[in-house]
C-alpha cells in the first residue's frame, strides 16, 4: 500500500484570539500525484507533478492578500513555479486568483479533473514527441519528511503576528 505525502500549509493569525490559540486564516494542501496528462498536441504523458489539492481562505479575509502570501510561501518552500503545478478541480475563484497573480491564463484541456497551464511541459525540447509512460519533465526531488510537532510553527516570523504551520 502506497502512502500519500501531502503537505498542509496553514496561515494563522495570533491576534484573533479563539480560546487563546489564535485563528486560522486559511490553508493550502499540496502533494505529488501520478497523473496521465495530455500536452498541447494531445499526446499522453505520465508525470508526477506537485498538485494543488485544496486551497481556502476564510471568506471574511479574502481579497486582503493572505491567499497570495500563502500561495507564494508554498511556491518558495516547494521550489516550483506556478505553471509547473497541476490543480485538482479548481473553482472559478481559484482560476481567477491564478490568472491575476501569476498570469496563468491558457489551460491545456484534460480528461481528468486536473487543470494544467501553458508552460507545464516547457522543459520538453521542441520537436521531441514524448514517449508514453515516461515523465514529461524531470521533477524536483521531493522534500524529506519532517517531524510533526504539536502547534509547530515555521522558522519564519511575519510582521502581522501570523504564523505558518506545515504538516506532512
Amino acid at each position: 500500500m502506497q502512502t500519500n505525502h501531502h503537505v498542509l500549509y496553514i496561515l494563522k493569525d495570533n491576534e484573533l484570539k479563539t480560546a487563546g490559540k489564535g485563528a486560522i486564516i486559511g490553508f493550502l494542501k499540496v502533494g505529488y500525484k501520478k497523473l496521465f496528462l495530455l500536452d498541447r498536441h494531445g499526446v499522453h504523458n505520465e508525470v508526477e507533478p506537485l498538485c494543488v489539492l485544496d486551497f481556502y481562505i476564510h471568506e471574511s479575509l479574502q481579497r486582503h492578500g493572505y491567499g497570495k502570501e500563502l500561495f507564494q510561501y508554498m511556491l518558495q518552500r516547494e521550489r516550483v513555479q506556478p505553471h509547473q503545478l497541476a490543480v485538482d478541480r479548481p473553482s472559478e475563484k481559484l482560476l481567477c486568483f491564478l490568472r491575476k497573480h501569476y498570469n496563468l491564463k491558457g489551460t491545456i484541456p484534460q480528461v481528468n479533473n486536473f487543470v494544467i497551464f501553458e508552460g507545464f511541459f516547457a522543459n520538453q525540447h521542441a520537436g521531441d514527441a514524448p514517449l508514453p509512460l515516461t515523465p514529461a519533465r524531470k521533477l524536483a526531488p521531493k522534500r524529506p519528511e519532517e517531524e510533526i510537532k504539536p502547534y509547530s510553527l515555521s522558522d519564519r516570523e511575519l510582521g502581522r503576528s501570523q504564523e505558518w504551520i506545515w504538516l506532512c
